[in-house]
């Protein structure tokens, strides 16, 4: 290679090195800033998951010392207290109106429930599953009840077996006999029906004098 070509090659290296140096200090700044983003949004993500953890801990130990004592009422006033959202806060809720129905406090059971079933933060099931132990607790606005398990008994809703269970309950202290046993045969005969249920349902048959399908289960 002659002193010529080297000189030009030396030439053309130092050009593509300065055009670096430009780009770089242009556009560098660029780089820096994904670096701290992406540094940041690690940072973040890290300090939101110990966040998390750190409610869910301290949830779990209220409950604990809550679900502890051993007077129902005093439970019941301790679960109040914990601290809870999500599903947390919709099982809270649920071991508070079990705690209040041990206690004997059916209404304030109710309340607890009929809250957790209209709350539009909390997850869909734990709404349905509050609305329908509030449906089957004793009241005398049986209208109100029914037509609570009637919405609950729809197709597709995951309590629909036990809210027809139910519904054919009401209907047999409604006196009507005919209706109820109809409920029963629907439960017996869906393909869904589990074991446990469709023994009740076969039980209660037989009580009313009616012959319960022989039909295989899941």
């Amino acid at each position: 290679m002659s002193d010529t070509d080297s000189f030009i090659n030396e030439v053309t290296e130092e050009v593509r090195r300065e055009k670096l140096f430009g780009y770089l200090r242009r556009y560098g700044w660029i780089g820096v800033a994904g670096v701290l983003l992406l540094v940041g949004g690690a940072a973040f993500n890290e300090y939101s998951n110990a966040q998390a953890r750190n409610a869910a801990q301290a949830t779990g130990d209220a409950l604990l010392a809550a679900l502890s004592e051993n007077d129902p009422a005093v439970r019941a006033q301790a679960l109040e207290a914990v601290p809870a959202d999500g599903s947390a806060a919709a099982v809270t809720l649920l071991l508070r109106a079990a705690t209040q129905l041990e206690a004997g406090a059916v209404d304030a059971a109710r309340a607890t429930l009929n809250a957790l079933a209209v709350d539009p933060d909390a997850p869909q099931m734990y709404r349905d599953l509050a609305a329908f132990k509030a449906a089957i607790l004793p009241s005398d606005d049986v209208a109100a009840r029914k037509s609570t398990l009637e919405a609950l008994a729809a197709p597709g809703m995951p309590f629909s077996l036990l809210a027809q269970e139910q519904l054919a309950y009401l209907a047999l202290t409604e006196g009507d006999r005919d209706a109820a046993v109809a409920q029963l045969r629907r439960i017996e005969e869906d393909a869904s029906v589990t074991r446990s249920l469709r023994e009740r349902v076969q039980t209660l048959m037989v009580a009313l004098g009616e012959e319960p399908n022989d039909i295989v289960t899941q």
